[in-house]
């Protein structure tokens, strides 16, 4: 069965990171997603942010590309981009333009900072995003400088996936009878709310407002990565009372008096060391052999190679190959349908015609546009 999304049209910008990630996210579920390409554009097969996507290459520093795209956006549920603000404004694709021709239009833009406030022209990335809404603060070891969290939780998590959720929220309004709407989905927003349970935390006086010495930072010695016999790594998160005394009868210290108080955070230093020395003494598959699926709380360290082909990753078929390359399947599931298998990116510009002719271009009219540039 098609996803849940099915009939519904996406026409996306094409950009980098985040917005993308929305685009792959919508594709994934149902929607057609049409992708409009810069000329020259190159794809990559492997590239899974581009996955399922058609492809339409339009210059639109031509009046005529930019009437293309217009007429695109009539027939579309949606519209993605991630330019600057302003920037599509200036290109004659600005809200204003596109929600006067199209009222039911869900107007998606994407960005770190936001459409307005002091940062909202200054470039940045994923790092910065993170730094100034507090999250980056929370990430690394106690009295070391902050570690990024590559770049999950700013462009894919606060950006990406919050966009697609927005967006989702504004077609559902619309389909109960709503008008469009514009968001503006901000990385720095975005990245904050996902730190809510932290903020949380901080404001009942439950976390230290500093990394590595909390609950879920590392600074708890049954919430923390353990370097095995062989050089290679396990995690534990033995929260809870039943977990945590699983976790000292598997470690050897059920009867242990100093492991007894496991919510002293003044012991939890002294205690990690006591558990790195433990740990070291097995290689991983021996610890793994003991506890691997059961209610300590336990897990490898999988590498990216190596989690593909664990036992569990498999059954439930977490990762497909696709183009020569392993990827994440799409995620979540639903119990009533199957999600349709990704395609790989095909050549940029490759649905150009089919695109246009759906739309009641004739041929003429697209040799025309072809002529002068506007397509490819």
């Amino acid at each position: 069965m098609a996803g849940p999304l099915a009939g519904i049209r996406i026409i996306e910008l094409a950009g980098i990171g985040p917005a993308p990630f929305c685009g792959m996210m919508l594709a994934d579920h149902g929607a057609e997603v049409i992708r409009v390409e810069r000329p020259g554009a190159r794809l990559d097969p492997e590239d899974p942010l581009g996955r399922s996507r058609r492809s339409i290459i339009v210059d639109m520093k031509q009046a005529a590309g930019v009437a293309v795209v217009r007429d695109l956006v009539r027939h579309a549920d949606g519209f993605i981009e991630g330019f600057r603000p302003g920037v599509a404004e200036r290109l004659g694709l600005g809200p204003d333009v596109l929600m006067k021709e199209t009222p039911r239009l869900v107007y998606g833009r994407m960005t770190g900072w936001g459409q307005y406030g002091p940062y909202a022209q200054a470039a940045g990335h994923d790092i910065n995003y993170i730094a100034l809404s507090g999250v980056l603060h929370t990430v690394g070891e106690a009295g070391r400088r902050p570690i990024p969290p590559v770049n999950y939780v700013g462009d894919f998590g606060g950006g990406g996936m919050m966009l697609a959720f927005a967006m989702v929220s504004a077609l559902l309004a619309v389909k109960m009878g709503g008008k469009g709407d514009v968001i503006d989905c901000a990385m720095t927003d975005g990245s904050a709310l996902l730190a809510a349970m932290t903020w949380y935390g901080h404001a009942i006086g439950m976390n230290q407002d500093r990394p590595g010495v909390n609950l879920l930072d590392g600074g708890a010695h049954f919430y923390d990565t353990y370097e095995t016999a062989d050089g290679k790594y396990v995690a534990f998160g033995a929260i809870e009372p039943q977990f945590y005394a699983q976790f000292r009868q598997c470690l050897g210290i059920a009867d242990d008096p100093d492991f007894a108080a496991q919510m002293d955070e003044t012991a939890w230093p002294r205690l990690k060391q006591r558990v790195a020395d433990i740990v070291r003494t097995r290689t991983r598959d021996e610890w793994c052999a003991l506890m691997e699926a059961t209610d300590v709380c336990f897990a490898p360290v999988l590498s990216l190679a190596e989690a593909p082909n664990h036992p569990h990753n498999l059954a439930r078929g977490t990762f497909l190959e696709l183009a020569q390359g392993v990827q994440p399947a799409p995620a979540p599931r639903y119990s009533g349908r199957s999600l349709t298998r990704p395609t790989p990116p095909t050549v940029a510009g490759a649905d150009t015609d089919g695109v246009l002719s759906a739309m009641g271009y004739d041929a003429q009219r697209i040799g025309r546009l072809r002529e002068s540039g506007a397509i490819q």
